[in-house]
């Protein structure tokens, strides 16, 4: 996932303004307690920060592949 995908995905799964707080607002234990924004900044893989964000906002498992992003190969 590359950054720009990441914030797709964020702005489709939340919304564009509720994406962006959760990305300012939100510590994620998952990647070292950090904010997302903080976590992309110190260059933890979006990818990983999306995950923890889902995982921490329940999202469903199939909709965990955000916005232009290919199905998982199985």
């Amino acid at each position: 996932m590359r950054l720009s995908e990441f914030w797709l995905a964020m702005a489709d799964e939340f919304g564009e303004a509720y994406g962006r707080v959760l990305a300012h607002d939100v510590v994620l234990a998952a990647v070292g307690g950090l904010t997302a924004e903080q976590a992309l900044s110190s260059g933890v893989p979006p990818r990983q920060v999306w995950l923890a964000l889902c995982d921490l906002q329940d999202v469903p498992l199939n909709r965990r592949y955000g916005v232009g992003q290919r199905e998982p190969k199985k």
